[in-house]
């Protein structure tokens, strides 16, 4: 299974992931491919993704069953604890009253 989440994506790379993969809600597209297929796809989410971000998931044979990797500005992060994949959540930066 491969999952793949857009958020502030071009229309043009929406419409391009809709080829390879079924578009279940705005933004998330869902679909099972190999390796290959899989890295071909995610390219192409590199070259379109202009100022959005993503994140890509897939089912792999590790202890979480599952590993993923994203893509641009976002609040969530990948980080890595004694070989487990986590996701760090970082805060807002505080805005000070003009």
């Amino acid at each position: 299974m491969l999952v793949i989440v857009l958020e502030n994506a071009p229309p043009r790379l929406r419409g391009r992931l809709a080829v390879w993969l079924l578009e279940i809600r705005a933004g998330v597209y869902v679909g099972n491919y190999s390796r290959k297929v899989r890295e071909h796809v995610w390219e192409q989410v590199e070259e379109g993704i202009e100022d959005g971000n993503a994140v890509m998931a897939w089912h792999t044979n590790n202890e979480a069953g599952f590993e993923f990797q994203t893509l641009g500005a976002n609040r969530r992060l990948p980080a890595d604890w004694d070989g487990v994949r986590l996701v760090s959540f970082h805060p807002e930066a505080d805005n000070p009253d003009p």
